[in-house]
């Protein structure tokens, strides 16, 4: 496995683990008897998703610049997963107040610590082979993040097909690095297309939303004041209880007027000028939120899924050859 170095001492990597898996909870009703958030299921090999992603962020960040940021409903399971990775700080959200708070809520945390961070959001529910190109592609935003401090620095992924849950971004010129791996600037980005308008982003080469993003903690803050300004009075209110005794009270409090707001169609959606992309190339990479996804992941990869395939709605056909890397799997 090709190693990739921690970044400088003001690189923060937040994972995004706070989300209920309401589409795949049926499958992991059949196969565990329970309901268990899917980014804590092993749905192949042993580790879970939260923790492939927790230990994707720790090679390039350390424990303490690692923040977890998940539902408190999901506090138990979250610290069992992380009891061999120690030091990474779980922060629990009072309530599910959509992606924005759970973003801006480790935000705030990195900007008292360090108001000039850097730092990568990783959700916690994706595929991704082999871990080595991935982390030098998330390098190399953040890069161009220190470089273009004004700009966000997305990750997007040549689509293979016309998807309607996805996000799409259309990237427009160059802006930085290589020919073969280009910073780009985005022209637009599509939330929630219909069949038309995904159809065309693909056909104009637009590229799926990852939503892994590397950008400046300042900037990120401005921009956040900018399109949320019922939220971040909120967070700066918990940003001066840090450190003291009533930060857990604040936290509660704030969160009972916690608006509900969508970082993807109410921000980033909004900000395309302030936007980067990077295309994720040579890499497999899947959001495992849909049963339907993990399928179509495990066959092409050739791998049995950890559950009994009988909890599956559909057949399941793995190919032969299989070859494993640090409990991920690739093509033969």
């Amino acid at each position: 496995m090709n190693e990739v170095s921690r970044g400088s001492g003001r690189l923060w990597s937040i994972v995004l683990a706070g989300g209920e898996g309401e589409r795949v909870k049926p499958l992991v009703l059949r196969w565990l008897g329970r309901h268990k958030p899917k980014q804590y299921c092993a749905f192949v090999g042993t580790r879970s998703m939260f923790q492939h992603t927790v230990d994707r962020a720790l090679r390039l960040t350390p424990p303490e610049r690692t923040i977890a940021v998940i539902a408190r409903s999901h506090r138990h399971e979250a610290l069992v997963q992380l009891e061999e990775r120690t030091g990474v700080k779980v922060l629990a959200q009072p309530a599910n107040r959509d992606t924005a708070a759970g973003i801006f809520l480790p935000l705030t945390y990195v900007r008292a610590a360090d108001p000039l961070a850097c730092l990568v959001i990783y959700p916690s529910d994706h595929f991704v082979f082999p871990e080595g190109r991935f982390l030098a592609c998330v390098q190399r935003a953040v890069w161009a993040a220190e470089w273009s401090p004004e700009r966000l620095v997305l990750l997007g992924v040549g689509p293979n097909r016309v998807e309607l849950e996805y996000g799409w971004i259309r990237p427009g010129k160059v802006l930085a690095g290589t020919v073969a791996e280009p910073v780009r600037e985005v022209q637009t980005f599509v939330e929630k297309p219909s069949f038309d308008q995904a159809e065309a982003a693909m056909r104009n080469g637009a590229l799926w939303n990852t939503l892994v993003l590397a950008a400046n903690a300042h900037t990120l803050w401005r921009l956040g004041w900018q399109h949320f300004p019922a939220m971040m009075p909120l967070f700066e209110r918990l940003g001066q209880a840090i450190g003291t005794s009533a930060e857990r009270r604040v936290l509660r409090m704030i969160y009972h007027e916690m608006p509900e707001c969508n970082f993807s169609s109410d921000l980033l959606q909004l900000v395309a000028d302030h936007a980067a992309v990077i295309e994720l190339k040579d890499v497999l990479w899947c959001d495992w939120g849909k049963p339907e996804r993990i399928v179509e992941t495990l066959q092409r990869i050739g791998k049995a899924p950890a559950f009994p395939v009988e909890c599956l709605d559909r057949p399941f056909a793995p190919l032969p050859g299989i070859a494993e890397e640090g409990g991920l799997v690739s093509p033969a």
